[in-house]
């Protein structure tokens, strides 16, 4: 138990001996290896990747107690709080009803919440006390806000400022024991970590607990998740669907890897023909199309099987 919070030289921290804290015996999910119960965390991605789309996806399972995405499950259901800077009221209930008629649910039933105001500028003391007051008063288990950049007037590339900021953002998380997704845009550079890639100060990645990422890949989206007390689940493959509405749901597995094929058997026969008094060995074409080296192993002997290219010691060329 705590002792007491001051003593003869004053006010104190609170303190507890490790063994009197309550144990924890495995990781709970608010959504299955998807979102961590009680986490705070971002959605990043580059523009028009469906962050917002899968905030909402989100937002809709917690409500209705059903899987997100179709996969991944709901392990608590609460009420949701949404707030959308960039989309009207009516465009953001048009969404939800999308994805709820994707799952055969009725809007009406849906414990959704949406905040109409204008603006929330989170670096605004009167816009924290509101939006402090209002998740007192609707006890949300899991609060969406939709951008990071629409939420302050701050230098996002200022660790000062934007700690500041999340720090504000932890502090109701522990204050009203409710998860808080924020969705915020990636950069164009590339990262070996897509965390790195989000924009502004590195204090935004290491604030999430529960972090997801996307990035196009054609007409599909991969999703990439991170954790800070759980294991990474592999990434998965999305599509925004448009039957029976718009709503985002898993890439069949057999159409992503056939359109894979012809993609990079199309590029294969491209580079060929570029270079068509000049084989080129499979390393070189490995380099020049920087995909995997078995998919590239793969294609070629397709393509050398199928007679569209031949295989010398000088390397591949169009038959």
């Amino acid at each position: 138990m705590d002792v007491n919070t001051y003593d003869e030289s004053g006010p104190i921290l609170p303190t507890s001996k490790v063994s009197d804290v309550p144990a924890k015996e495995k990781t709970h999910w608010l959504i299955e290896n998807l979102w961590l119960e009680n986490a705070c965390g971002i959605i990043g991605g580059q523009p028009k990747c469906c962050k917002s789309w899968l905030g909402l996806d989100i937002a809709v399972s917690v409500a209705s107690g059903t899987p997100c995405l179709g996969k991944f499950l709901a392990n608590q259901t609460g009420r949701a709080l949404v707030f959308m800077a960039e989309d009207s009221v009516a465009d953001v209930r048009l969404r939800i009803k999308n994805i709820a008629d994707s799952r055969c649910l009725e809007i009406n039933d849906l414990d959704v919440h949406l905040i109409t105001s204008p603006t929330l500028f989170l670096d605004n003391h009167e816009d924290q006390e509101k939006l402090d007051a209002t998740i007192k008063r609707f006890c949300p288990k899991v609060v969406l806000l939709d951008p990071l950049v629409r939420l302050h007037r701050l230098d996002e590339n200022n660790a000062k400022e934007i700690s500041g900021l999340l720090g504000f953002i932890r502090g109701l998380q522990r204050k009203h024991n409710t998860a808080i997704i924020i969705t915020h845009h990636a950069t164009k550079r590339g990262s070996r970590r897509p965390g790195q890639a989000l924009r502004g100060s590195s204090d935004i990645h290491a604030f999430g607990d529960s972090n997801l990422y996307l990035s196009r890949s054609g007409n599909e989206i991969d999703l990439a998740m991170e954790h800070r007390s759980a294991a990474s689940p592999d990434a998965v493959r999305l599509v925004l669907a448009v039957n029976p509405q718009p709503h985002l749901a898993l890439a069949k597995k057999n159409e992503t890897d056939t359109s894979h094929k012809i993609t990079l058997e199309k590029r294969i026969l491209e580079l060929l023909s570029e270079n068509i008094t000049t084989p080129l060995s499979r390393a070189a074409i490995r380099q020049k199309l920087k995909a995997n080296n078995q998919r590239i192993g793969n294609t070629l002997a397709e393509l050398e099987a199928s007679g569209k290219v031949v295989c010398s010691q000088s390397g591949y060329a169009l038959n």
